[in-house]
């Protein structure tokens, strides 16, 4: 048995249970009651074990998998929304696990198609970088860079020159500077931004 320190009120008819050793977890108010739970009291180790083995697992991969209905998701996405849940590490990871067995849960997939549906105005080293806030990894980055065609920065840049009405006759320093740190800020390189600059037209 462990005691339990704090009760605290959550949304949704949530409360979150805090043990005596800062472990914690989310119950409705109506499992309170079943489960005779109440503050300054004591968990009873089968209650414990109910909960912590079956009740939240199995609710913590409903939230998953309701949470990748309508939109593909990150495993660290899907991780940090269950975090906001107050679900214990533990239990995210066996449903994260059991998602991706499923393959709700795709980084590679989910790095390929954010990489396509993005290339038409934004570097490579844009689209990575933004992959990585979101969790994914340089492995399967790399991966998913495999299975597509990826941007031709060239054509890229030479769209963007087009689209700031560039012209390398009529620009003077001054706008050539700008143009060079507006294309840099979206990750392009200064050897590929030099090289379609000297020639375009």
């Amino acid at each position: 048995m462990r005691q339990i320190c704090e009760i605290r009120k959550l949304t949704g008819g949530r409360y979150l249970v805090v043990l005596e050793d800062d472990f914690q977890f989310p119950l409705y108010g109506k499992e309170l009651d079943h489960y005779d739970i109440r503050e300054a009291g004591v968990l009873r180790e089968a209650a414990e074990t109910e909960i912590l083995q079956e009740l939240l697992p199995k609710r913590a991969k409903l939230c998953a998998m309701h949470f990748l209905q309508n939109s593909d998701r990150t495993e660290e996405q899907v991780r940090r929304k269950l975090r906001t849940l107050f679900y214990p590490e533990d239990i995210i990871t066996l449903a994260v696990s059991y998602v991706k067995q499923y393959h709700y849960i795709d980084d590679v997939r989910y790095a390929a198609n954010y990489i396509e549906y993005r290339s038409d105005s934004k570097s490579m080293r844009q689209l990575e970088q933004e992959l990585y806030q979101k969790g994914i990894s340089k492995e399967d980055i790399e991966a998913a860079k495999e299975q597509i065609d990826c941007p031709d920065e060239g054509i890229q840049i030479r769209n963007w020159l087009e689209k700031k009405g560039y012209s390398s006759e009529q620009a003077d320093c001054k706008e050539t500077e700008r143009i060079y740190r507006f294309l840099a800020r979206r990750g392009y390189s200064i050897s590929a931004i030099q090289k379609e600059i000297r020639n375009f037209d």
